[in-house]
């Protein structure tokens, strides 16, 4: 499932349970924008995963947070705890092989 965040307080609720992969991106970004049918494709084939998605614009104090320092940043939260980063644009088999070894 995607979801894009609407409200910075949803943010922890959203990760606390499962596997959930954070896109940090913004619309002007070009390589976030590559990365769309990546995570397209991974939302069609692991429903294990949920993939959040948060705009840089809309939630800067969340990415400074995060450490988010460049675009597009992918980090992997399992219940609630990260366990990953991923900083720049990555294929689909790269991207699997990332949340699998987590």
């Amino acid at each position: 499932m995607i979801k894009y965040l609407g409200n910075a307080a949803d943010f922890k609720d959203i990760i606390a349970n499962g596997v959930v992969l954070v896109d940090f991106y913004a619309d002007w970004c070009g390589p976030c924008r590559m990365l769309g049918p990546v995570l397209d494709k991974l939302n069609e084939n692991r429903k294990d995963v949920t993939i959040l998605k948060v705009n840089v614009d809309d939630f800067g104090s969340l990415a400074q947070q995060f450490s988010v320092f460049s675009i597009p940043t992918m980090k992997l939260f399992k219940n609630g705890k990260p366990v990953g980063t991923r900083v720049g644009y990555v294929g689909y088999e790269p991207l699997i092989r990332f949340i699998d070894s987590n």
